[in-house]
């Protein structure tokens, strides 16, 4: 199994318009930090996490030519609004499979009624996204590309956020926290990816990275990759302050887990 961080920032992205601090005006690459999404490269074939905004140039800047299958943790505009990008894989190959939370289900075929309604036909010479919805429940094991996945529900503000575990990968995004049942979960993972905004100055709906250090801990993982990072820290002070065991993600990281 590979892990391949396409995105790594925050809904505002990194850099952030407008602004000159040290992070949005840095040379180091790993600064660059597009809006959240992810690829798993499974025997069976390829999950993409989430659709943010500048998903296009994700795929291009990974090379990607396949997906197979979508994971939609939750429905802010960050994590779903690249979601037209898709066209070009059911282009060619019929249905993507897409998996959403029960509770999120109405809300993404109304607000991409274009794509879901199937009395609306694209226009002539146009096209839209083909994509088969599939609903998930927390804790209830789904099949996706002959692997098994159990979702995970954390709690992201007054909403929730699903992640998931599939063989020794854990991975959250948007969490404030770690409930028992998906602290039981995540036992025994050897990669665990949790989101984690910046030091100091609690979040009340994410993980601060010290609150990040503290969960993944908890959790026991062989390594913790943080995700979502906003502009307040530099990877360059996050690689000289995280802990043995902690790293963090960069657009771009590929991440060998074992079977």
């Amino acid at each position: 199994m590979k892990l391949t961080f396409l995105g790594t920032g925050t809904s505002f992205g990194v850099p952030v318009v407008g602004c000159d601090c040290p992070t949005c005006t840095s040379d180091d690459p790993r600064d660059h930090r597009t809006r959240h999404g992810a690829l798993v490269d499974l025997e069976g074939g390829r999950l993409l996490v989430d659709t943010p905004p500048e998903l296009r140039l994700q795929l291009l800047a990974a090379r990607v030519s396949k997906i197979d299958a979508v994971w939609f943790t939750h429905i802010h505009a960050d994590h779903v609004h690249g979601i037209d990008d898709l066209r070009v894989f059911t282009a060619r190959r019929g249905d993507v499979q897409a998996y959403v939370a029960s509770e999120y289900r109405q809300n993404i075929e109304r607000h991409f009624e274009y794509i879901f309604d199937d009395s609306f036909e694209a226009p002539p010479g146009s096209s839209i996204p083909s994509i088969q919805l599939h609903n998930v429940e927390a804790g209830e094991p789904v099949n996706i590309l002959n692997e098994n996945f159990v979702p995970l529900r954390v709690p992201h503000g007054p909403s929730s956020v699903y992640g998931f575990r599939v063989g020794k990968l854990g991975y959250i995004t948007d969490g404030k926290s770690l409930p028992a049942e998906t602290l039981e979960a995540l036992r025994g993972v050897e990669v665990l990816v949790l989101n984690a905004l910046w030091f100091g100055n609690p979040h009340p709906a994410h993980f601060s990275i010290e609150e990040a250090i503290d969960a993944a801990r908890e959790v026991g993982a062989g390594r913790t990759y943080l995700t979502h990072l906003t502009h307040r820290v530099t990877h360059a002070e996050l690689d000289a302050r995280l802990p043995v065991g902690v790293f963090a993600a960069y657009d771009g990281l590929e991440v060998e887990i074992p079977s």
